[in-house]
C-alpha cells in the first residue's frame, strides 16, 4: 500500500516493486522536495493506482509520477497508461535498467512519457534532481489549477443533480460541477466506482464519495451543522429567511440561548435573489446570497446555532416548554419559539411541468443555472419583484429573456425601479395576458405552448429554460391542528386572533396575545408566513427583531 502523510502539499508519487529501491528513491525525493511536496510511495502498480484514486477524490494535486518499468502483474508502462486516465496533467517518468532503454523510448509514444531515468541514479544531485526540477517547472506552467474541494458529477438534465447543486450554492459551499459525459467527470466516476445510473456523485473535501445524497447526508459531509448541541434553549427559530435570521441575530445578541433550524438553506426566497436594490443601507444593491451570508455570520458571531437540512414536523406544548419535533423523530425544546418558515414558490400546474422540474423547468434557481443559459432564449413566468430580478440577472448572458405575465402590466405587482430597468434592457421582452398552457420535452424542456388569456389563441415556441415565480404558498401544513391559520395557510397572530375583541377559545392567559404571538403563548410568527405580512425583506427582518422583543416580554411574565 502507498505510504502517505496527511498534508495538502502537491504530490510526487513513486512506484517500484523492489522495497529497497522504493525506499531509496522516496528517501532521495523527500530529502530534496519534502518541504514543499508530499512524497507518496507504492510497491505495486495496483496499490499506486488505488492511491491515485484516493488522491483524486480528495482533490489533491499530483505533479510527477515515477514508475519502475519491470514490475510483476503490471509493468511501468501499463501503470502509467492507467495513471494517465486519472491525472492526465501529471508529468510521467519511467525508471529503467540499461537493457530496457528501447522499451522506454517506445513508451514515449504509448503514454506520452516525459522522461526516462536509468537506475541507479546516483548521485541524485546530478541525475535525479535536475530532471524532477524541470518536470515540476513544466507542470507549474501548465493548467494544473486546483478545483474547489467539493465536486459534483451529474447529468446536465437531471432533477437530482440540479437539487444538489442548488443546495450547495445556497449554503455557500464551494463546488465544481462536472458533466458525467466529459473526461474529468468520467475520471471521477471511475475513481469512486460509481454507477452512471446513480448520479449525482458528490465527492466531499475528505474524499468521501456520496451517491445520490439526501440533503441531510450532504450537509453533514460538507461541514454544515445538523444536530443541536443541547436539548433545551431559550429560543428556537424555525426558518432561516430574513425574518428567521433577524430573530437569531437579535435573540443571540440579547443573551438568549438561540438555535435556528432551517430545512434547506438560509436566506429563503430573498437568498435566491440576484439583486436587492431597495434594502435600506445598500445604495448600490446587494445580492440575496451576500445579505444572507452576512446575516448568518453575524448570528454565529453572537452565539446562535444554525442547523441546516433539518425538517420540522411538529410543535407541542409540554407545560412551560415548547417542543419542536424533527422528521427523524428527534426533538428539541425551548421556552419560546418563533415561526419564520416563510413561503415557497407555487408550482405551475400546466401539463408537462412536473416531470420536467429540474430538467429545464426551475423554481427560484436562476442564480444556479444562469451560466448554462448563456446565449440561450429564456422564459420567465411571473410579474412580481422576484421575476423582475431574475430577468435582469439572466439578461446579462442570455440571448433573450421573455417575461410571461398573466396580468395587464407589471405595475400592479413589481417595484417601479425594476420596471424601469426592464424597459431599458433591449433583450428583455414582456408579454402580458399570456400563460403557459403546456411544457413539452423528452427528458428535458424543449418547447412551450403559450396561450393568450383574452383570445385563447395558442403558440408553440422553442424553449430549454423556464424559470417560474408565480406567487408563494406558506410552509405551514405541519402546524395543522396546533397553530391557527387563515384559509390560505398563513399564520394568525396578535390582532388577527382577537378580531371580535376576544382571544381564541383555547387561550388561557389573562392578557390578550402580543402583536406577533400565535394562539399558543410563547410561540410567535415573523415574516412572510404571517397573515397580512408586507412580503418585503426589510419588514421581515423588522418582524424578526420585534418578535424577539416580545419573547423577552413573555419570558419576564412567565
Amino acid at each position: 500500500m502507498a505510504q502517505a502523510a496527511e498534508t495538502a502539499r502537491t504530490v510526487i508519487l513513486t512506484v517500484d516493486d523492489d522495497p529497497g529501491v522504493s525506499r531509496a528513491i522516496a528517501r532521495d525525493l523527500r530529502r530534496h522536495y519534502g518541504a514543499d511536496h508530499r512524497i507518496v510511495r507504492a510497491e505495486s502498480g495496483e496499490s499506486a493506482l488505488e492511491a491515485l484514486r484516493e488522491l483524486k477524490l480528495r482533490g489533491d494535486l499530483v505533479a510527477v509520477i515515477l514508475a519502475d518499468y519491470r514490475m510483476p502483474q503490471m509493468n511501468g508502462i501499463e501503470f502509467l497508461e492507467q495513471a494517465l486516465g486519472i491525472y492526465p496533467g501529471a508529468r510521467r517518468v519511467l525508471l529503467t535498467a540499461y537493457a530496457d532503454t528501447n522499451a522506454a523510448i517506445d513508451a514515449i509514444n504509448v503514454v506520452d512519457l516525459d522522461h526516462y531515468l536509468l537506475k541507479p541514479w546516483d548521485p541524485p544531485e546530478e541525475k535525479l534532481y535536475p530532471v524532477v526540477d524541470d518536470l515540476l517547472a513544466a507542470w507549474r506552467s501548465s493548467d494544473y489549477r486546483p478545483v474547489p474541494a467539493t465536486k459534483v458529477v451529474g447529468h446536465r438534465w437531471s432533477a437530482r443533480s440540479s437539487l444538489v447543486r442548488e443546495f450547495l450554492a445556497r449554503n455557500q459551499v464551494p463546488y465544481r460541477w462536472y458533466s458525467s459525459d466529459e473526461p474529468e467527470g468520467q475520471r471521477l466516476l471511475e475513481a469512486a466506482g460509481a454507477e452512471v445510473r446513480r448520479l449525482p456523485l458528490v465527492v466531499t473535501p475528505d474524499g468521501t464519495a456520496l451517491m445520490e445524497p439526501e440533503p441531510a447526508e450532504l450537509a453533514a459531509h460538507v461541514g454544515l451543522a445538523t444536530t443541536p448541541t443541547a436539548d433545551f434553549y431559550d429560543l428556537v427559530v424555525i426558518g432561516g429567511g430574513p425574518a428567521g435570521l433577524g430573530s437569531a441575530v437579535y435573540g443571540a445578541s440579547e443573551g438568549l440561548r438561540t438555535v435556528l433550524v432551517e430545512r434547506s438553506a438560509t436566506g429563503g426566497q430573498a437568498g435566491q435573489s440576484s439583486r436587492i436594490e431597495n434594502y435600506l443601507g445598500f445604495p448600490d444593491g446587494v445580492s440575496g446570497a451576500q445579505l444572507t451570508e452576512r446575516a448568518r455570520r453575524q448570528a454565529g458571531r453572537f452565539g446562535a446555532e444554525i442547523l441546516t437540512a433539518r425538517e420540522v414536523t411538529g410543535l407541542e406544548v409540554n407545560g412551560a416548554a415548547r417542543v419542536v419535533r424533527f422528521s427523524d423523530g428527534s426533538a428539541v425544546a425551548a421556552h419560546s419559539v418563533i415561526l419564520a418558515t416563510g413561503v415557497s414558490y407555487r408550482q405551475l400546474r400546466a401539463p408537462g411541468c412536473d416531470s420536467l422540474t429540474g430538467c429545464g423547468v426551475y423554481y427560484g434557481s436562476s442564480l444556479t443555472e444562469a451560466a448554462a443559459c448563456h446565449g440561450q432564449d429564456v422564459y420567465i413566468v411571473g410579474g412580481a419583484n422576484s421575476a423582475g430580478q431574475a430577468a435582469m440577472y439572466l439578461a446579462r448572458g442570455a440571448k433573450s429573456v421573455t417575461l410571461l405575465v398573466r396580468g395587464e402590466s407589471l405595475r400592479a405587482s413589481m417595484s417601479y425601479y425594476l420596471i424601469q430597468q426592464i424597459e431599458e434592457t433591449p433583450n428583455i421582452t414582456v408579454r402580458t395576458r399570456t400563460v403557459v398552457e403546456e411544457a413539452h420535452g423528452d427528458g428535458h424542456l424543449e418547447q412551450l405552448t403559450l396561450r393568450d388569456v383574452d383570445s385563447r389563441a395558442t403558440e408553440l415556441v422553442d424553449c430549454q429554460w423556464m424559470f417560474v415565480f408565480i406567487g408563494a404558498a406558506p410552509l405551514t401544513d405541519w402546524l395543522d391542528g396546533t397553530v391557527l391559520r387563515d384559509e390560505h395557510g398563513f399564520i394568525l397572530a396578535g390582532p388577527d386572533l382577537t378580531a371580535d375583541g376576544r382571544p381564541p377559545a383555547e387561550w388561557e392567559l389573562d392578557r390578550p396575545p402580543y402583536h406577533l404571538e400565535t394562539n399558543i403563548p410563547g410561540v410567535f410568527v415573523a415574516g412572510d408566513a404571517r397573515a397580512q405580512s408586507a412580503k418585503r425583506v426589510a419588514s421581515a427582518v423588522g418582524e424578526g427583531a420585534m418578535a424577539v422583543m416580545l419573547v423577552h416580554r413573555y419570558l419576564e411574565q412567565s
